[in-house]
């Protein structure tokens, strides 16, 4: 798959009024210059109205690592313990995890946890494949780091060990692991096809992440642009060991795959993204939302106000959830690494879920999703 893309079809279907979507879809993926192995779903009011792919090798049911799509599903079983009344968001975390102490974190409240406030985006030594799929063993070597500034004065996104360090409240409060939590809340009960930990019998479904293949010229300008980054985003990416981490290598490694790390360890479809999103804000095969009112207000109302001190980001999330600007200020979601994103909006009803396996340029961007949710959401107000 690293040579000239073939012709590409679009396959699937839209319901009546969402033909917008489909255009949208096929216009993006006639100009990308190889294939991006890409699967597009959308519910509204709980019904599937678009179901969309596109690839030399993806088909509807394909399954492949999302990234940081799954912190969607972790921060939705940290929102239901706390709807449950098991977790309390202003408890200190120590209260529920007492090795998580020293240098401030034993003050650090659970909802400032969540919402990227700790510090502790990772070790000075980073962490190794093995070792990153495994959150307990990340969740215990970050209860003993110094953070990279003081806990609660500032956030900055933990990229790939926020799963681990909310996990391990999840398991101190339950006796369950996030990923149990997960599989038998939500996951089971939906018939989701997204999972933090691949099971054995589905891996004929799974196809790996593919690496970019950018063109001469846009290598060229990467090289060019002199924007600055922030310092600690090489640490939060796990790029700062030796050798760095690679993205791709990360999402294929057969631990990451059966472990599921809740950072950025999950396998899916669109449509099991989706349907996450769906169950959460409404009515899902007569089952009722998983989420109250008053809850879905609380995970997408602002919680870190300024900038991001890892990505360039400002104003990023809610309650753990990344804030969807482009949709509206009542909606919450998550984006992924390849140029994934899932996320739902209670003003319109819709639950949006887009997966590629081969990675947008530059790095891990998708900028067709801005051009995808607008097509989206105006079916969906022409439906109201």
């Amino acid at each position: 798959m690293g040579g000239a893309r073939q012709d590409v079809t679009v396959n699937g279907t839209v319901a009546a009024g969402w033909e917008p979507v489909r255009e949208e879809f096929a216009a993006f993926v006639a100009a990308e210059r190889h294939s991006p192995e890409a699967q597009l779903a959308v519910c509204h009011d709980g019904r599937r109205v678009v179901d969309l792919w596109a690839g030399e090798d993806t088909g509807a049911d394909t399954l492949t690592g999302v990234y940081s799509v799954t912190k969607g599903a972790a921060h939705l079983v940290v929102a239901l313990l706390v709807q449950d009344g098991v977790l309390d968001l202003e408890r200190p975390v120590s209260a529920y995890w007492p090795e998580f102490t020293g240098d401030g974190k034993e003050r650090l409240t659970l909802r400032q946890l969540v919402s990227h406030q700790a510090g502790l985006i990772n070790t000075p030594e980073g962490f190794d494949y093995p070792e990153i799929a495994d959150d307990a063993l990340v969740a215990a070597r970050l209860a003993r780091q110094k953070p990279y500034w003081e806990p609660g004065t500032a956030y900055g996104y933990h990229a790939f060990v926020i799963g681990a360090l909310t996990g391990e409240v999840v398991r101190r409060a339950t006796g369950r692991s996030l990923q149990e939590v997960y599989e038998e809340r939500i996951r089971a009960p939906y018939g989701l096809d997204l999972y933090m930990g691949l099971p054995e019998q589905l891996e004929g479904r799974w196809k790996p992440v593919l690496d970019m293949l950018p063109t001469p010229e846009q290598l060229a300008a990467q090289a060019a642009d002199t924007t600055a980054m922030p310092e600690l985003l090489p640490v939060a990416f796990n790029a700062h060991r030796e050798p760095p981490m690679d993205l791709v290598a990360y999402a294929n490694h057969p631990r990451v795959k059966a472990l599921g790390p809740a950072s950025a360890g999950g396998i899916g479809t669109a449509r099991g993204v989706a349907g996450l999103y769906a169950a959460a804000i409404g009515e899902m095969d007569g089952r009722p939302a998983l989420l109250d009112p008053r809850t879905v207000a609380e995970v997408a109302r602002p919680h870190t106000p300024g900038p991001d001190r890892v990505t360039p980001e400002a104003d990023h999330f809610g309650l753990g959830f990344e804030r969807q600007h482009a949709v509206g200020p009542r909606a919450f979601g998550h984006s992924g690494a390849a140029g994934g994103l899932g996320w739902a909006d209670p003003a319109t009803g819709v639950a949006y879920g887009y997966t590629r396996r081969r990675f947008g340029f530059p790095g891990g961007a998708a900028p067709e999703n801005g051009r995808l949710t607008a097509a989206v959401l105006q079916s969906a107000r022409r439906e109201r």
